[in-house]
């Protein structure tokens, strides 16, 4: 690892000047995922702008019986907090799967949403990769891509977002509160991860600068029958081959609403709105959403080793929504 210089922020302002003031800076919460990249070699910020004891690791209801989770606040703490297991239980279950016990104690809320690929070859500096530095190339094409993408990859990159967090916060309309030195702002958790195009370098739509102060659950997918399931290569400590986050909300025997959102398949949580789309106002039937599921998954383009992932997350997601509209 190379030296840096180090900033400890007492404020957000604080924080978000630190940053435009030193070149290469880049933000330290949990450290989790950033602390292993410096490691590897992958990223060498010049400076670290810690800003873990900023007062930003709150859980509050808010009178419009929406969720504030603060940026900081521990995986474990947000997992078992009453409020989320109680109404939101479809987040607690996926950060419930994530990672080690000891990695959900330090990792914070925004470090998960900005933490980065394991595809192999962005963690070797030895390999050529895109992400790591564009116009290089994406040696995974022709090599190991078992676990890559089969949803929105490109030419220039097939890696896959590795949060199950984020793929919750996809399916439940969460929004992610940002602040910049030119303001706050918020964006749908469905579209703050990007799809790599022609630019896989950057992962999401967070301007430079800008620091991640909280996500917010909505009100109106609070209650609603729910569930995450992941699979995986064993049984913990593990990253998704697939995963699927479902809510279903049901009126008289027809689905009413529903969300539906994949991890494990794409660059980016995969919000499924094709699926959704063809459940809306239909009997759920096991032929019926096998029809809404395979309408979204139709867009998969697998490579040569992955295949398998396609039927995988057909029947994940099929077994999740029949068993939350009650016909298991």
């Amino acid at each position: 690892m190379k030296p840096c210089a180090y900033v400890r922020a007492a404020t957000v302002d604080e924080a978000t000047a630190a940053y435009a003031g030193h070149y290469g800076a880049h933000y330290l919460g949990g450290g989790t995922n950033l602390v292993d990249l410096m490691k590897l070699g992958v990223t060498a910020p010049d400076t670290l702008i810690d800003v873990s004891r900023l007062p930003l690791d709150g859980i509050e209801e808010r009178p419009d019986g929406s969720l504030r989770i603060g940026a900081t606040a521990r995986n474990t703490d947000v997992a078992v907090h009453p409020l989320v297991r109680g109404r939101w239980p479809v987040l607690s279950q996926a950060l419930l799967a994530g990672a080690s016990g000891q990695l959900r104690n330090t990792a914070t809320t925004g470090g998960n949403l900005l933490q980065r690929t394991r595809c192999p070859y962005f963690q070797d500096t030895g390999k050529p990769c895109n992400k790591r530095h564009p116009g290089s190339g994406c040696a995974a094409l022709e090599g190991s891509h078992r676990d890559h993408a089969v949803l929105g990859h490109s030419p220039h990159c097939i890696a896959t977002h590795p949060s199950d967090m984020a793929v919750a916060l996809a399916a439940l309309d969460a929004t992610v509160e940002l602040h910049g030195t030119d303001g706050e702002r918020s964006v749908p958790a469905a579209e703050f991860h990007r799809l790599p195009g022609d630019r896989p370098e950057q992962d999401t739509v967070i301007r430079p600068g800008e620091l991640i102060t909280a996500v917010v659950l909505p009100p109106h997918t609070a209650g609603l029958p729910a569930a995450y399931r992941k699979v995986r290569d064993r049984a913990s400590y593990a990253f998704a081959l697939a995963s699927v986050a479902a809510l279903v909300d049901m009126d008289d025997g027809v689905v009413r609403r529903s969300a539906l959102a994949f991890g494990g398949l794409a660059h980016r949580p995969w919000r499924a709105r094709h699926a959704e789309e063809a459940l809306q106002g239909a009997e759920p039937t096991r032929a019926a959403v096998k029809r809404a599921v395979d309408a979204e998954l139709s867009m998969a383009e697998p490579l040569r080793d992955n295949a398998f992932k396609v039927p995988l997350a057909r029947n994940l997601a099929c077994e999740v929504l029949t068993r939350l509209t009650g016909r298991p």
